[in-house]
């Protein structure tokens, strides 16, 4: 009943108050009729009749509109339910459509959180492998700077060089085929020795012409080109006719010498730009090899020693396999053997049951005789055929 009808200037008119309104105007309207029919009292009978007829009509007339009042304030009071309806209706609406635009707005901030963080978490996972990147590449510009100056001094060049050749035989050689600074007989001492089946060594040097090989790749011009490609082809024939002239003893070594290259790179410039000097270190008898090349021929020495070693134990293992063949005639012959004697008791084993065969047919006819009855002697043909007498015979083993 409070819900407001209309607006009457800047005043509010609520349904209790349009009631309340016409119930006073319905009072007043009664007030003024009670008031025409005192004062029409004194009239005529006439009068009185049509006033009375008068009043009656107003009667029903007010009854009409008190009936008319009374659907109008039903009629308002409906429309004032529907209406608190429709309004509970409007903010239940409002409400839910506050929750779903909150719940989505709570869902997109959730997911822009979550995608933040995730982006955090991998930009976080990038920067921690970057670092670590970083420290690795810090490391390893380290690692060179040393590995730079180590290349600089030639002993600690030729350390290196001797110290890979070293791993890579020790990882390829069985031990005591092998041995480094072994001494021959003109007190030389090659870096390192393989002894091969005829037990003359094979004598491998370690050299490293860096100096050279960074003249050549660092020259500008075509003369500082041609002078450290001079330079660079000397100090390798230099290095060959040391070796040839070292390492190979008639008699004592091999006919041919390693000289070990440790570096790929190296290796690859000498025989891509230098062939005239690799072929006079064939016929000098000394093989220029690589990390790769030495490590290739350290696995063909190995299956040379192999083979020797199989051919060695050849005479052995034919003397063992004609042990073997003997041994296998002695175990027939001893075969055979027992098997003779599981023949003669196996026939042992048949003369037995024989004579317990002949036994129990005894026992059987002496069980048919019956003693109980009064009968004549027995004749001596009778007592024969019951009692037959068996041959003499030599009894043999078993029966």
């Amino acid at each position: 009943m409070s819900e407001i009808l209309f607006m009457a200037g800047d005043v509010a008119v609520t349904t209790a108050q349009a009631l309340m309104a016409f119930a006073g105007l319905v009072l007043l309207l009664l007030a003024v009729i009670a008031v025409v029919l005192a004062r029409g009292a004194s009239r005529s009978e006439a009068a009185r009749m049509a006033q009375a007829i008068r009043a009656d009509e107003l009667e029903e007339r007010l009854a009409d509109m008190l009936r008319s009042q009374a659907e109008t304030a039903g009629r308002m009071q409906a429309m004032g339910e529907a209406l608190a309806g429709r309004q509970t209706d409007m903010a239940r609406a409002m409400n839910d459509r506050l929750d779903a635009v909150t719940h989505r707005v709570g869902q997109s901030m959730e997911q822009s959180t979550r995608s933040t963080m995730d982006q955090l978490r991998h930009l976080h996972e990038r920067l921690a492998v970057i670092d670590s990147a970083h420290k690795n590449l810090t490391e390893l510009t380290t690692q060179v700077t040393t590995l730079r100056d180590v290349l600089a001094n030639k002993q600690a060049r030729g350390a290196f060089g001797q110290a890979r050749m070293e791993a890579i035989v020790q990882d390829g050689m069985p031990k005591g085929s092998y041995a480094f600074q072994h001494t021959l007989s003109n007190n030389k001492r090659p870096d390192c020795v393989v002894f091969l089946p005829d037990q003359r060594p094979l004598c491998i040097d370690a050299k490293f012409p860096l100096e050279s090989v960074t003249a050549l790749r660092d020259a500008r011009g075509d003369e500082e080109r041609k002078s450290a490609a001079q330079r660079l082809r000397q100090d390798i024939l230099k290095h060959v006719t040391d070796i040839a002239g070292r390492y190979l003893i008639p008699g004592e070594t091999q006919e041919m010498a390693l000289m070990f290259v440790p570096s790929e790179s190296v290796y690859a410039e000498i025989h891509d730009g230098f062939d005239d000097v690799v072929q006079k270190a064939y016929r000098a008898r000394v093989v220029l090899v690589s990390p790769s090349l030495l490590m290739l021929a350290i696995q063909v020495m190995q299956q040379i020693l192999k083979d020797a070693r199989m051919r060695e134990a050849a005479d052995q293992i034919r003397n063992e396999v004609f042990s073997m063949t003997d041994d296998l005639g002695r175990l027939r012959e001893r075969v055979l053997k027992l098997q003779q004697h599981f023949g003669q008791a196996n026939e042992d084993v048949r003369q037995i049951l024989i004579s317990a065969d002949k036994i129990d047919k005894r026992a059987a006819r002496i069980e048919d005789l019956d003693f109980d009855k009064p009968e004549a002697a027995v004749p001596a043909q009778a007592a024969a055929d019951l009692f037959p007498r068996a041959p003499v015979r030599k009894l043999q083993a078993g029966e």
